[in-house]
């Protein structure tokens, strides 16, 4: 049993697919001869600056944590020392 062919035929997806993949490519050469070779973005240099970045709110958190903290004791010393009426 043989099924007949259907004629070949490019559909919206194909054409969205192959515009999308021309335009990374023109992106991709194009940031290549504008920034240069060395400095072009990689997944590892992305990877790398999203730990610097977990590392730096990290830092933040831990620097808030404290000040909070030493706030809080101030203000516990602060209603020990106030005479009561």
């Amino acid at each position: 049993m043989t099924t007949p062919e259907s004629p070949s035929t490019i559909g919206l997806t194909t054409i969205s697919r192959t515009v999308a993949s021309l335009a990374v490519g023109v992106v991709h050469t194009l940031e290549r001869a504008v920034v240069g070779e060395a400095r072009v973005r990689t997944a590892r240099g992305n990877a790398w600056e999203a730990v610097c970045a977990d590392r730096a709110r990290a830092g933040q958190r831990a620097e808030l944590d404290r000040l909070v903290t030493e706030l809080a004791a101030a203000r516990a010393a602060a209603r020990d020392r106030q005479p009561v009426s």
